[in-house]
């Protein structure tokens, strides 16, 4: 797949947000605080290897954060930061064509993930 162009406006959000489960993982936390059990059963298909690694580079990115809660065994938590909540408007915008693609076209209706 080619990447976009350095000049394009649209290239840091897309760096940002690139990598399977980003976006998914980035919606079901803008209800509020979740913990890694609840977090992969909201998603569904995930292994816990790749949603540990989606969430590890969402943390390093600034986007998500984590929290570990001293309990055995350990807690984890994870909240959108500042800059997560700021790409929700997009979510939504996102939410909105694929609704009109699956009731206009039939695109995606039921379309599951590899």
């Amino acid at each position: 797949m080619l990447s976009p162009s350095d000049n394009c406006p649209l290239t840091p959000c897309i760096r940002l947000l690139s990598g399977a489960w980003t976006l998914e993982i980035i919606y079901h936390l803008r209800a509020g605080t979740l913990r890694f059990g609840e977090l992969r059963r909201e998603l569904g298909k995930v292994s816990s290897k790749v949603l540990t690694t989606r969430l590890r580079e969402l943390e390093d990115k600034g986007i998500v954060s984590r929290k570990v809660i001293p309990t055995n065994p350990p807690m984890v938590e994870y909240t959108l930061t500042e800059i997560g909540h700021d790409f929700l408007p997009i979510l939504d915008a996102f939410s909105e064509v694929s609704g009109k693609l699956q009731k206009d076209h039939g695109l995606f209706a039921g379309a599951a993930r590899d």
